[in-house]
This record gives structure tokens, sequence and C-alpha cells, in this order.
């Protein structure tokens, strides 16, 4: 995450620099003041999405946009896409990771997105986050998960078509009722659609209308990694909420961002160009951070095995 530029007062930003470190519920109910740490967390992802929009720099929207860490000299860039697989925003990825690549960087993708967009870029690796995942949840002694064959999340997928197909309903009526509109029914629609697991998953109407919009217009990419920076508090946050909740979800979610981070570090090696990760929009705040803490130190690859 950037640092909070002039936009908020001083005071502001202390509440926003605090916001931003917190490191568990009970540090957010101490923050907030609430009952609860169930309240806590809900307090403050609203204090800390306002705070954050007015925070954070406009979103880009030339080029493929990023953000970008330096681990031990390194550089690398985390590009947030969609998982929508339309023709557009393929070539408006083809073209830039071609341009990476030529330029010397190593490229690393979330498992599914290379056979989505690069199945026909050599030099485009495959990171192995999804079977990392699986692995993951059978050691936690769920036998019942299937062998790999497609992203993790369509494990739970019946309440997500429900939800996703009414977002595309509120959506669609947009082009006769208005914006305004739409998106008042999708506030409402959020609130009856969405459970504790998609709230630490920021699976809201807005986040399904900014997708969409950057997958037929990925000149708008930088607006849904803006969001996806605006809607999650710190990961051990995040994470906790999740793991109270569903401790396989978590593993499958915000786990394999940091998974993701570990994979792309332990590859980058001592001399290693530029390296460009391309994961969800989703991943990338999370991936961000735990490159942070590889940065910071705070983070070692002690133990780190590759998942065939």
């Amino acid at each position: 995450m950037n640092d909070p530029g002039d936009a908020l007062s001083p005071a502001e930003r202390e509440r926003f620099e605090t916001l931003r470190s917190a490191a568990s519920l009970e540090e957010l109910r101490g923050v907030t003041d609430a009952d609860t740490e169930h309240d806590a967390y809900l307090a403050a992802k609203r204090e800390w999405r306002a705070l954050a929009e007015r925070a954070l720099p406009p979103a880009e929207t030339d080029g493929l946009p990023g953000g970008a860490v330096t681990v031990d000299g390194t550089r690398f860039v985390v590009h947030g896409v969609t998982h929508a697989d339309t023709d557009a925003e393929r070539a408006h990825l083809q073209e830039h990771v071609a341009a990476f690549l030529a330029d010397g960087a190593a490229v690393y993708c979330e498992q599914g997105i290379r056979s989505m967009y690069f199945s026909d870029v050599p030099g485009a690796c495959e990171m192995d986050d999804y079977r990392w995942a699986l692995r993951r949840c059978r050691e936690r002694g769920d036998a019942d998960l299937p062998a790999f064959d497609g992203p993790l999340e369509d494990l739970a997928s019946v309440a997500g078509r429900f939800r996703e197909t009414a977002y595309s309903l509120v959506h669609a009526g947009s082009d006769l009722y208005g914006e305004a509109f739409a998106s008042a029914l999708g506030d409402v629609a959020t609130a009856f659609l969405t459970s504790h697991e998609d709230v630490g998953r920021a699976r809201e109407f807005e986040a399904f209308v900014r997708s969409r919009r950057a997958a037929e217009d990925p000149s708008r990419l930088g607006e849904l990694q803006r969001y996806y920076r605006t809607a999650f508090l710190s990961q051990p946050v995040e994470r906790e909420w999740l793991r109270r909740h569903d401790p396989e979800l978590e593993v499958v979610s915000h786990g394999r961002s940091e998974r993701m981070a570990d994979y792309a570090v332990f590859h980058a090696g001592a001399d290693a160009g530029a390296v460009r990760l391309v994961v969800g929009a989703a991943h990338q705040p999370g991936v961000v951070e735990h490159l942070e803490r590889h940065r910071d130190g705070d983070r070692r690859l002690e133990g780190f095995e590759l998942v065939g």
C-alpha cells in the first residue's frame, strides 16, 4: 500500500496508519471501541474505506497498472486482473506481458490465469498456489476435496452463482434506470446476499461491477485494483476474520496471496531482474503486503517446498 497523501489531515493520517497497522481483531476492538470483535471488524472496514478513498492516488489508466515492491534489490510488480476471460483483456495482457518478457523480466501467473490468458505465450510461468491450497486443506483433514481441475472458489459455487446472477440482473438494469439507482439496488443485494465469508473476500456488488467494466475495458483495471486496496484491512486481520468463519476458505483465498509472494521470492534468486506477477485483482493487495514483509525482513522462506 502507498503512504497516504495530503488529502488527509494529520489526525486522519494517524488514524489511517493505526487501522492499516492493526494485526488482530482484538487490536481492532480496542481501536474502534466496539463491543465485540465482529463489530470492530465491520466498523474498521467502513472507516478504513472512507479514509483510503481519499488517501490513495487516482487509479492508473495507462499501461498495465501494478503495485511495486523491491526485495533484496529485485523489483517485484504485482498486476491485478479479472478472471472474466474476455478477448479485450486477453489482448491487453498479452501485449504488456510480451513487452515485459522482451525486457528480460520473469513473469509468474496465478494458477489458472496462465491457461486463461497466456497459454500461447512462452515464458509466462504458472505458480502452484491452487495445488498448494488443496494440499493445505487436505492436511487440515478435509478428505472430501476433489482432485484439482480448476479454481478452488468453485467448491462453494452454488451461493456464489446465485449472487452473481442477482448482481448481473441489477447491473443490466443500469442502462434503463441509471447507475445511481442500480448502485442503490446493488447495495441492497449486497446486504442480503453476502455472508461473513463474502465480506472477508469483498464479494459485493461494487466489486462485481468494477470487475465487469475492467474486463470489457482493460484501461479500467487500475480502478479495480484501487477498489480492492480500499476494501481490505491488513492481511493478518482479514485472514483471522475468514479463518474464524471458514478455515479452508481462508487458505484458498488470502492464504494463496501469501503463497504467491513466497513463490515469486523463492524463484527470483539473488541475481534476478524484474519480476512481474499477474494475479486476480482481489489477491493483489495481499501479495503486495506479503512482499513488503519479505522486504522488511519479517518473512522468511525456510521450509518452502514446491507443490507438483
